[in-house]
């Protein structure tokens, strides 16, 4: 099968593209127009709606709904039953259509917890971590951590995924970091 796998129990629509060393578990349903990169993970019962991006090396534990409107750089992480949302004004009597999406990007790197919200029209910054059981209603600073309903931000991580000290300096790598003008915070140069 192209060198993925698909477990018998899932079902991949016509027009997907699915790269090589992705492997898709039991009972998931990939729809029309999905594009899944290379090296990713589908967890059980996974749903990726039509048209939805997702990069290389991405992995979605069990139980998501990826809906057409939400794309997924690479390297994102998806935790269990974690929930995304692509309509701010929901009805089931009056339905939009995909010409009422909103967009929702998650950048490279980032990490969404368990059973964590992700309201739409929002941008996830690279490497930000996302607390299990947050809801997000806002855009979020890459390497931001955040917690809590609604989502606050509490501190910083690294890209390794290690939650910074007050120095901005990661116990686990080493890696330094410094603050950037109204944009988070960034690798330090000398911390390379």
């Amino acid at each position: 099968m192209d060198g993925y796998y698909v477990h018998e129990s899932s079902y991949v629509d016509d027009d997907v593209q699915i790269g090589s060393g992705t492997k898709i578990w039991h009972f998931c349903h990939i729809q029309s127009g999905a594009r899944i990169g290379s090296n990713c993970t589908i967890g059980q019962n996974v749903n990726i709606s039509n048209n939805v991006r997702i990069g290389n090396n991405c992995k979605i534990q069990n139980n998501v709904a990826v809906y057409e409107g939400v794309e997924l750089e690479e390297g994102v992480f998806c935790g269990p039953s974690m929930v995304f949302t692509n309509d701010l004004t929901p009805r089931a009597q009056f339905p939009k259509g995909k010409t009422g999406y909103k967009h929702t990007l998650v950048r490279k790197g980032a990490t969404i917890g368990a059973n964590a919200t992700i309201v739409c029209d929002h941008e996830l910054g690279s490497y930000c971590t996302i607390a299990a059981g947050a809801v997000v209603t806002t855009d979020v600073l890459p390497h931001a951590l955040m917690m809590g309903v609604p989502a606050r931000q509490t501190g910083w991580v690294c890209q390794c995924g290690q939650v910074l000290g007050e120095d901005l300096c990661c116990p686990d790598c080493g890696r330094k970091y410094e603050h950037t003008e109204g944009r988070g915070i960034r690798q330090s140069k000398k911390g390379e």
